[in-house]
């Protein structure tokens, strides 16, 4: 989504409810591109933008906050491929500064919160922010037990046996230590070692990674331990998780501590006794940045006294007591050699300049992205060109100048396309529910287009979609280019396929015969599962613009079957005003939202989809009845701090059950808080407000009754 550009100050209400809804929906999908996939779609400082866009309008529109509020997660839920591990102490992430106002203003915040005199002298400590994997290890008796990937923060991926393998993990740990011990780090890949492995997979005809990073994470989520075990993996430890004794009462001591065990720690670690020491020491490590031999994007400051740490605690989804200060993205001269468009699963048509190759912050770059056509005319790009190319963030490149005094080629500027490319439909700008014209231009094929057809097939199978284990995008691609899969009802008829066109057989070439035989077999009885999902789950694999997780959550319950959804669609594409108005009057559907589900059944492509999804037997589930006879039948609810006794998705949903509004925020119209542990503000201003507020023992004594 590119964010409005209207100021936080000038939106409505209305505007900012549809707003929060749509970077929530599109910052889950960027989180399971970075942290699930390894595949990031979106460049560090747009994502940081995005969040501080959430952030902005959450605190002007507090009472809009929404359950699945991207201030409040933390990565994604762990893939299906491992197993997984609740971590005993959550993994959070960090606040950022990106400038020394920023870090200023941190440590105001600091002595504010202790109560400490300006004067007063706090010590820090600055390392090098690692791009690459966060990991955590458990040790019990000084033997290395489990180790996992971060996931969504509560529960990571197992991948003990992968992290055996790496050099820099003790399997085993120096008499002494405590009984339990769980250190934390970062999983990265040094320069030279994704040189040489990028080398080795191009000789071999294997894909080639973007970055250290996607080479790193890719290598430590490897299901065959020896292809992670072939690979140069090293991991700097950086912070702990449960510990049954404190060797130390700082956080330099503990890292002399993790050190004297056999753990590496970076060289660059460094105490701070102020705010000048410690961006003397960014400023030091941004001038080496480029010579350190690996990947950061900036440096970490905390509080190096852990009392005063225990003190500042937690807010949302990061600790008070640290932050990242990121470094400005680094930048490259090249010439613009083409402009490609794209059309992507939702028809937006995304001009990317094709480069001369260059390398920038040590990864060699022959693409950009160029967002929209009012970019390209903002920056009067023209082929041929010179560019400034910056790698913001370190992850997809960018143009952000057009060097015009070099200008000797194209004379006229780019004319960017009124049909899209990969079908000839006319492409158009969509009317936001401000009354202002998007800047992203759509191809109005909708599902015939063959360039969002095979990407919307590839979200219908998505894990939060119909879920459908072993058919991915490699299979997808594998599938369409036979010519055996163009729209989602093809699925269901592979099986039929199977045994009249044996190309299907070819996707799963270099297995043995028993290996194919037994891929199929499961993919068909995933393929038969899948017949029958939740009915949420399909509207959203549906992938209809506008319509996310909880937008189609709201939809499924409202209209309790697909039937009954469709037919009241249609209805109002027949002109029913009294249906329009009913879907209007759902909490949370917009006007924007009432013209997108108008316009995917007005199209009788789309609308023959559905139906045939019907005719081949997909059967949607009714989601349950919320029970309206409940202790908490009718009352605003807001889960808050971390639940040990279940997660906060399952605390969410039994509530919903019970007849109960969750919130993710806290205001005079809150009827209860249940306060889980390190609850802070939201406790806090339950309490200011006289909020009845319960302990998770509590809720659960309700959720467990009713």
């Amino acid at each position: 989504m590119k964010w409005r550009t209207v100021p936080v100050d000038k939106l409505t209400s209305e505007q900012a409810s549809e707003e929060l809804m749509a970077l929530a929906q599109e910052m889950s999908e960027h989180d399971v591109a970075y942290y699930q996939n390894d595949d990031p779609n979106v460049s560090d400082a747009d994502y940081d933008a995005l969040r501080l866009r959430n952030e902005a309008i959450e605190g002007r529109f507090p009472a809009l906050k929404r359950a699945d509020s991207p201030s409040d997660t933390v990565g994604v839920v762990p893939e299906s491929g491992f197993g997984k591990i609740q971590h005993s102490v959550p993994m959070l992430s960090l606040g950022n500064a990106f400038d020394l106002q920023d870090l200023e203003g941190f440590d105001t915040r600091i002595k504010r919160f202790l109560s400490l005199d300006e004067s007063e002298i706090i010590s820090y400590t600055s390392e090098p922010k690692i791009d690459g994997l966060s990991a955590s290890l458990r040790y019990e008796n000084g033997v290395f037990i489990k180790g996992a990937t971060r996931g969504d923060g509560q529960v990571g991926e197992d991948i003990t046996e992968n992290l055996k393998t790496l050099r820099d993990v003790p399997i085993t740990l120096p008499k002494g230590v405590p009984d339990i011990v769980e250190i934390r780090g970062e999983v990265y890949m040094a320069h030279d070692d994704f040189e040489t492995l990028n080398r080795q997979q191009s000789d071999k005809g294997r894909k080639t990674f973007a970055n250290p990073r996607n080479a790193a994470a890719g290598s430590l989520r490897q299901l065959d331990t020896k292809i992670t075990a072939s690979r140069p993996l090293k991991f700097f430890a950086y912070t702990w998780g449960e510990m049954s004794e404190m060797p130390g009462d700082t956080q330099s001591e503990m890292m002399a501590c993790f050190d004297a065990w056999g753990f590496t720690v970076n060289p660059d670690f460094k105490v701070c006794e102020n705010v000048d020491a410690l961006n003397k020491h960014w400023q030091d490590i941004e001038e080496r940045r480029s010579m350190l031999g690996y990947d950061i994007d900036g440096m970490v400051y905390k509080i190096d006294r852990l009392d005063w740490q225990s003190r500042l605690g937690f807010v949302s989804r990061a600790p008070r007591w640290a932050i990242a200060h990121k470094f400005p993205a680094e930048k490259a001269i090249t010439k613009l050699l083409d402009i490609d468009i794209q059309v992507g699963r939702t028809g937006a048509l995304t001009p990317v300049a094709k480069l001369k190759k260059v390398t920038v912050g040590g990864v060699e770059v022959s693409n950009a992205t160029l967002h929209n056509a009012d970019e390209i005319k903002r920056l009067d790009v023209r082929l041929n060109d010179y560019v400034v190319v910056q790698r913001a963030g370190d992850v997809i490149p960018q143009i952000v100048e057009v060097l015009v005094e070099k200008r000797t080629g194209e004379p006229h500027a780019f004319q960017f396309p009124d049909n899209c490319p990969a079908c000839g439909a006319l492409a158009f700008h969509e009317i936001r529910a401000d009354g202002e014209q998007d800047a992203v231009r759509r191809c109005s094929g909708g599902l015939s287009c063959p360039a969002q057809a095979k990407e919307r097939l590839k979200h219908f199978v998505s894990r939060s979609a119909l879920d459908i284990d072993g058919l991915g995008d490699k299979q997808i691609d594998e599938f369409w280019s036979y010519d055996l899969l163009r729209t989602p009802v093809d699925i269901f008829k592979l099986y039929q396929l199977a045994n009249e066109a044996p190309e299907i057989w070819l996707y799963t070439s270099g297995k043995n015969k028993g290996q194919l035989k037994d891929s199929l077999t499961k993919l068909f009885r995933a393929i038969e599962q899948a017949k029958n999902p939740d009915l949420d789950r399909f509207l959203f694999a549906l992938g209809i613009r506008h319509v996310g997780e909880t937008t189609a959550r709201l939809l499924a319950r409202r209209y309790k079957t697909l039937e009954g959804f469709r037919d009241a669609i249609l209805s109002m594409c027949n002109g029913n005003e009294e249906s329009k108005e009913e879907l209007a009057s759902i909490d949370g559907v917009g006007d924007t939202m009432v013209e997108s589900l108008l316009t995917f059944f007005g199209e009788p492509h789309n609308l023959d989809i559905v139906n045939g999804l019907i005719n081949v037997g997909v059967a949607p589930v009714s989601l349950p009845e919320a029970e309206n006879n409940t202790p908490i039948s009718g009352k605003i609810i807001v889960f808050t701090g971390t639940l040990t006794r279940m997660t906060r998705a399952e605390a969410k949903a039994r509530a919903e059950m019970m007849g109960a509004k969750v919130s993710g925020s806290v205001s005079d119209k809150t009827d209860i808080l249940v306060a889980g542990e390190s609850a802070g503000s939201k406790l806090k201003k339950a309490v200011e407000l006289g909020i009845e507020t319960m302990t998770e023992d509590e809720w659960l004594e309700i959720a467990s009754t009713a």
